[in-house]
């Protein structure tokens, strides 16, 4: 635990390198109620036809195949149409996505990767981590369905796009990642990673009984000098009992985004069936399972939150049921702003379209959408 107070005096001195492109200094967000509609910028979809984008992270620098200022996203589906095609949990490719929309393949996993716990179904959980190693949770079936979900993994890879280790699941607390944000400084990183089949009934066809079991996990890692794979060193669960359940369309519904505020030290977590944010105290350096947090802000016009981006003190919750991203400012627990990002998927219309978005300090929100298999922006 030293190691992580350490990063935590890091964030207070304001000598840390976040993922979230968060600092000190950070410019505070400037509402634009009347956004205009959102752009879109180019297709996901790489060579191999996968489908459903779930995760979007930033890249913070130009290294290997990386380059700053660029997008990756995760492909969660495989490529085709039902019944045997499109299946979810069995996406294997993270793309590079530039702001104007083209796109490049970073890197297309191999399946047998974390064979053990169901393979490879790549979901929201990715980060792209100043260090030039990139994370991405899996999530896995065979089928597309709740009864061959894989307890899945959290996979390391290089600036290359090479795979240089792995988190299984079943082991230090993961078991299913959902979604993941991190915190960095020169030698150590730590990740925040939601994980949301703790508990489930997989054999009873969907949706499943809800069961209180979502967790939050930590994980600390270490990166060696000599440019080795990082090293895990501890793994502390911080938040637990958060709401899932197996369900016919979104496969498995719990806690989801995740987003860290360095000035406070609160990890905001969305808990997805409770239609709330919740704040985590302390995620840095807690030694004891905050449960299910303090309630930052529940109802309005959250439906279904899903991924979450934080600019200074203004929360970006992307809603799995309705197509809108809702604006939170997390200091007064207000609502400020709602933006229609789509209004195809459904029914209900804009359902099932939105997941992963990443929002900057200049007003200007990334994300993307299943409905279309597309990334966008929105103003």
């Amino acid at each position: 635990m030293n190691r992580v107070r350490r990063l935590t005096a890091s964030i207070e001195a304001c000598g840390l390198l976040l993922t979230m492109t968060i600092a000190c200094s950070v410019v505070a967000y400037s509402q634009n109620p009347n956004r205009p509609a959102p752009i879109t910028l180019g297709s996901t979809v790489p060579a191999n036809g996968d489908q459903n984008p779930y995760g979007v992270a930033l890249v913070p620098r130009t290294v290997g195949k990386l380059v700053q200022g660029r997008f990756l996203v995760s492909n969660f589906n495989n490529a085709g149409s039902a019944p045997n095609g499109n299946l979810q949990g069995t996406g294997t490719t993270i793309v590079q996505m530039a702001p104007n929309g083209s796109q490049q393949l970073f890197k297309q996993i191999d399946p047998s990767t974390c064979k053990d716990t169901g393979g490879v179904g790549l979901t929201t959980a990715l980060v792209a981590l100043q260090s030039g190693f990139v994370v991405v949770g899996s999530l896995p079936t065979t089928d597309g369905t709740a009864a061959t979900i894989g307890s899945g993994c959290l996979i390391i890879l290089d600036s290359n796009g090479n795979v240089v280790g792995t988190v299984p699941g079943n082991t230090n607390g993961i078991n299913g990642p959902w979604d993941m944000t991190a915190v960095e400084d020169e030698d150590h990183f730590v990740l925040f990673v939601t994980n949301v089949l703790n508990g489930l009934d997989l054999v009873s066809p969907p949706p499943s009984a809800t069961v209180d079991k979502g967790t939050v996990v930590r994980l600390l890692f270490e990166v060696p000098e000599n440019g080795g794979a990082p090293q895990l060193q501890d793994s502390s669960v911080i938040a637990s009992g958060f709401p899932e359940r197996t369900d016919p369309a979104a496969l498995v519904i719990g806690p989801t985004g995740v987003a860290y505020d360095p000035n406070s030290g609160d990890l905001f977590v969305a808990d997805s069936l409770e239609n709330r944010i919740a704040a985590i105290p302390k995620a840095l350096t807690r030694n004891h399972d905050a449960g299910t947090g303090v309630t930052v802000f529940a109802g309005g016009a959250l439906n279904d939150p899903l991924g979450i981006s934080l600019t200074g003190h203004f929360l970006f919750v992307a809603n799995g049921d309705d197509g809108n991203i809702v604006e939170v400012d997390v200091n007064r627990g207000q609502q400020v702003n709602v933006s229609l990002a789509d209004s195809s998927g459904g029914p209900p219309p804009g359902a099932g379209a939105l997941f992963g978005l990443w929002a900057l300090n200049t007003g200007q929100i990334y994300f993307v959408d299943d409905a279309t298999n597309t990334f966008n922006l929105v103003h």
